[in-house]
């Protein structure tokens, strides 16, 4: 990869939705940095398959105990970072300014340097810690974004043809949107 401020990384974490991280990396149109921690990795094993089929998706990939790696200084620039999902674990060290992991510190490099940080956080119910981690992310200028698909995109559909792709697809075109690249079909379109 020549240019590295054209592409997108892609941190995935021990949560479920794992599928969605797959979605987002076929759909970027940025190359992906991809970094998965150990329980990403496993997660995404049990409910995907192996992390092979990801990381062939991803241009370049990074261990998450690899804080050399390039996405590991602010001096790096990046179109965004998207943690894809986002345990409320992860959350919790990235709104505590924690850099123990790749993850962590590519996540607070994006903070620090005002680019474009996406956690898809995948967890119900949330504590009220869960929300003050939430509020203290979005106010250094993160972005939460529950894993929640936008079910108004399927309104009027009959609910036993529309699969779980359908879903996280519609989710991921959010998540891109939230980094600049325009969703193919919004809201606007169904009214």
């Amino acid at each position: 990869m020549d240019r590295n401020d054209s592409q997108l990384v892609l941190a995935v974490t021990g949560a479920t939705g794992t599928y969605a991280a797959s979605l987002l990396a076929e759909k970027s149109p940025w190359p992906v940095a991809l970094i998965c921690s150990r329980m990403g990795e496993a997660v995404y094993a049990h409910e995907c398959g192996p992390i092979d089929a990801l990381s062939a998706q991803a241009a370049v990939t990074y261990a998450e105990d690899d804080c050399f790696a390039p996405v590991a200084s602010g001096s790096v620039p990046t179109v965004g970072m998207v943690v894809l999902p986002c345990t409320t674990g992860t959350l919790g060290k990235i709104a505590s300014g924690m850099g123990d992991t790749l993850i962590t510190r590519a996540a607070h490099c994006h903070l620090k340097e005002k680019r474009p940080l996406v956690l898809c956080v995948r967890e119900t119910p949330w504590t009220s810690i869960d929300f003050e981690n939430a509020r203290r992310i979005t106010e250094a200028g993160g972005i939460v974004m529950p894993l929640s698909p936008p079910y108004y995109m399927f309104a009027r559909q009959d609910p036993d043809r529309v699969s779980m792709r359908d879903l996280l697809a519609s989710y991921v075109d959010r998540v891109l949107a939230a980094l600049g690249r325009p969703a193919e079909k919004t809201w606007g379109d169904l009214c």
